[in-house]
């Protein structure tokens, strides 16, 4: 299976783009999330990724509203993440009818009970791998730690969930990907990759495809028209 996924993130009840992940640095900024998560669909999208960025900086989710306002607008899966920080809101989440509910922080200092969920919900839970310099970080990428993106994958080997590897390093600038740094995690782990940050064409979808992931999400390049999603389609593969 391969997905391209377009990415919805959510900052001031608008969807915008940030410069790698930096709270202030706005690139692109866009009235109606719900729109917005409709104009996707309209072109061909499978999936959605919606992030509530305000969430994720402040430690707990802010767009409830509006992220449930496009699960009953739109028939097609979501993926949710951004502040979702207790087993409590990622089960709400899950029970509303989101397909995948994309976990960080919480799936770094709370192992056990993110395993508990990911066993009560199988694949239905999606660990993020946000990495910069090659160590994860976490509480919206402002704090490091020592993990490495292949410890966290190891860590959740023993239960149905799938990786979201992002490289905060080229997250948001439209610079092209790493492909050595995603490779070695798809060929280190036995659990399905999704991978996010840095995709500016064509060539760099296929190349993650290739790599062996099982998609792929795509946010500065399709708002500041450098991809069209139209254009890519092609390269899904069920």
């Amino acid at each position: 299976m391969f997905r391209v996924i377009p990415a919805v993130d959510l900052k001031g009840g608008k969807v915008v783009r940030l410069r790698q992940g930096r709270e202030n640095e706005v690139t692109i900024q866009l009235e109606n999330p719900v729109k917005v998560a409709e104009m996707w669909i309209e072109k061909g999208a499978r999936v959605l990724h919606v992030i509530d960025l305000d969430g994720a900086f402040k430690g707990r989710l802010r767009h409830e509203d509006e992220i449930l306002e496009i699960r009953r607008r739109i028939k097609a899966e979501m993926q949710v993440g951004g502040g979702i920080r207790s087993v409590e809101t990622a089960k709400r989440l899950l029970d509303e009818g989101i397909d995948r509910v994309i976990l960080g922080t919480i799936a770094i200092r709370n192992v056990e009970d993110v395993k508990g969920l990911a066993e009560e919900y199988p694949k239905r839970v999606m660990i993020a791998v946000d990495a910069k310099k090659d160590r994860i970080v976490v509480e919206g990428w402002k704090k490091p730690t020592e993990f490495s993106p292949l410890q966290i994958a190891k860590l959740y080997e023993d239960r149905e969930v799938s990786l979201l590897y992002t490289n905060v390093d080229v997250e948001g600038l439209v610079s092209g990907i790493v492909l050595e740094k995603i490779k070695d995690l798809v060929e280190k782990t036995d659990l399905p990759v999704y991978v996010a940050g840095g995709i500016a064409t064509r060539d760099d979808v296929a190349r993650v495809k290739e790599a062996g992931a099982v998609g792929v999400v795509i946010g500065s390049a399709l708002y500041l028209g450098r991809l069209k999603l139209e254009d890519i389609l092609d390269l899904e593969e069920d």
